[in-house]
């Protein structure tokens, strides 16, 4: 299992999002997802989310608050424990970055983007401020086929 991190960084009732558009062999190609990436040895969740939001942004975090973390399960991609983040204080202009296409976009039109389908069930969870969670999301290709949050299966 891979370990990565994730931030919806919120300005204006937006979330800065990334079309992934630029890389080749990207299992999140033409999705728009958060800004993240992998940890790099030795770093904590919160060095990693800070160090790829500058690398992917030029954002610097001030206090990126840890939401939760989202085990995926898949028949086709390596599993990944995500940690997920949520941030507001930033300082920093956003810059061009070499994956995909940065973004504002309204909180309300989230859902209407290309994205996984277990995405709607974490940014659902983030704008309602829930305590720390743990969520399962179990993928069959790249159809959600399950959904545990701390430890219940959850209808989506």
């Amino acid at each position: 299992m891979q370990n990565t991190s994730l931030c919806y960084i919120e300005k204006d009732n937006s979330y800065l999002m990334l079309h992934r558009i630029k890389k080749v062999n990207d299992i999140n190609k033409d999705k728009w997802i958060g800004i993240g990436g992998h940890f790099e040895e030795g770093e904590s969740p919160e060095e990693c989310v800070k160090r790829e939001v500058e690398e992917e942004t030029g954002l610097v975090l001030k206090n990126p608050r840890y939401c939760g973390i989202v085990t995926f399960v898949s028949d086709i991609y390596e599993g990944e424990y995500m940690h997920l983040f949520h941030a507001t204080n930033f300082e920093g202009s956003v810059k061009e970055c070499d994956e995909g296409w940065l973004e504002w976009v309204p909180i309300e039109k989230m859902n209407d983007l290309e994205h996984w389908q277990g995405d709607e069930i974490f940014l659902d969870l983030l704008q309602k401020k829930v305590p720390f969670f743990s969520l399962k999301l179990v993928y069959k290709k790249d159809q959600l086929m399950k959904a545990v949050l701390n430890g219940e299966i959850i209808e989506f």
